[in-house]
């Protein structure tokens, strides 16, 4: 979200970077309610002016004994008049405020122009794709195979896009949150926070998710509760209205959280196994940075996201999102790919990034330098990882001829195993009716 004042002495440059986004509406009705608002602090300056030197000319003519009822009435209707136009500027203000909320932030200069991920910029490539002496499987088949993950029960117990782990399957999961919040907290400097796993609207629209996406969202009946699309809400929110004393800044947080999002609008993608579910897990990274930083503290966090992926050994790429692909609150973006043989592509696990002080203006959270006024923060965050992609991309790149999966070095202390094999599960032989 934008300053008024600020949005209105820069449209032009503002307008004409937005536009680079591509899907944005015409601005011209900001343009048009922002004229109607000048005429009318035009027309309500002129009538004060107005309105004091008839309101002296009375007093004079009055002292000389003159009749100045008409006058007078003059003068009421000059006031009557001032004050709609002051009912009209106010709400002038109120419907551009409104507009303004659901305007996107304005991509930095730095950021590639493109109308869609094809025109998204690869800036590095680390590790190769393994290369297999027999047809590597895709997750939706070999989970099942092994016994270690279950689609069918899943969609009896709720529907499509949920999931249910079995064995080591399930501490397979659980060991990359405990593996990614040790590394993150231990060595790269953040802060573990368990925050609520439900937000309310106002937090919904600190991060910038309401009223633009809620229908990506999962609302609870009857009440103002949401069940948090991602860790990203509740802990940028911890914050919400409050200001940050300068010398604390930079601020690291990491949380795990479920996340639950609806889906919508993505019907026929990743419709297969469990790249596009509807609850998933994830670890979250977070900052508050000053803002003449928080271009490095994005470079920062995008390389603690990446570090998970390097100790795992698994082949990813990064790319910096164009104009036309970044999200709704971004000012830039870097997306962490992770290479999945069973689909013969890179897929996203991680987005990184800035949001300037677009999300702090919307939460109002400042901080306070040394001298002068509190200013706002510029808030970055980036999954370190999505848990449930990092699975698949370990049970794809890690599989062996037999159908067994290896487990990564650094992840058999927490797992317990050094290989994942089929699960001789008794409950999985009944058939599912």
């Amino acid at each position: 979200m934008y300053d008024l004042a600020w949005f209105r002495a820069n449209f032009d440059r503002v307008a004409e970077r937005l536009q680079t986004r591509g899907s944005l509406p015409s601005l011209d009705s900001y343009r048009e309610l922002d004229q109607r608002r000048r005429a009318a602090i035009a027309e309500s300056e002129q009538l004060k002016a107005r309105r004091n030197a008839e309101s002296n000319e009375i007093a004079r003519l009055r002292r000389e004994g003159a009749d100045t009822s008409e006058r007078q009435q003059q003068v009421r209707a000059i006031g009557e008049r001032i004050g709609v136009l002051a009912a009209e500027e106010k709400a002038a203000d109120e419907s551009f405020r409104e507009m303004l909320a659901g305007i996107p932030n304005v991509p930095h200069e730095s950021v590639p122009v493109g109308s869609s991920e094809a025109d998204n910029v690869e800036v590095r490539r680390v590790g190769e794709p393994p290369r297999f002496d027999f047809e590597p499987k895709a997750h939706w088949d070999l989970g099942p195979d092994l016994g270690i993950l279950d689609l069918e029960r899943a969609a009896k117990v709720t529907g499509a896009r949920f999931a249910v782990y079995w064995g080591p399957g399930a501490r397979l999961e659980r060991a990359l949150i405990n593996f990614m919040l040790d590394v993150h907290t231990r060595e790269h400097g953040y802060t573990e926070v368990l925050p609520p796993f439900m937000v309310n609207s106002a937090s919904l629209f600190g991060t910038g998710n309401l009223p633009k996406f809620a229908q990506d969202l999962f609302k609870c009946e009857n009440t103002d509760f949401w069940l948090a699309p991602t860790a990203e809400v509740p802990v940028t929110n911890l914050y919400r209205s409050e200001t940050i004393e300068a010398e604390r800044l930079p601020v690291r947080l990491c949380a795990y959280t479920p996340c639950f999002r609806s889906e919508a609008g993505s019907h026929g993608r990743d419709v297969r196994g469990i790249i596009r579910q509807h609850q998933f897990q994830k670890v979250e990274l977070v900052k508050f940075a000053h803002p003449n930083d928080s271009y490095n503290e994005l470079e920062t966090l995008t390389a603690d996201a990446e570090d998970i992926l390097r100790r795992l050994e698994l082949p990813f790429r990064t790319v910096v999102l164009c104009t036309g692909d970044l999200g709704f609150s971004s000012a830039k973006t870097y997306d962490i790919e992770v290479w999945l043989p069973g689909q013969n592509a890179y897929k996203e696990i991680s987005s990184c990034s800035n949001f300037e002080a677009f999300q702090a203006r919307r939460a109002s959270i400042r901080f306070k330098p040394d001298k002068g006024k509190s200013e706002f923060v510029h808030t970055l965050n980036g999954s370190g990882l999505a848990v449930g992609r990092t699975w698949v991309a370990i049970v794809e790149n890690y599989q062996q001829k037999d159908g067994s999966v290896v487990v990564p070095k650094v992840l058999r202390p927490y797992v317990g195993a050094e290989v994942i094999h089929k699960q001789e599960i008794e409950v999985r032989k009944q058939k599912i009716e």
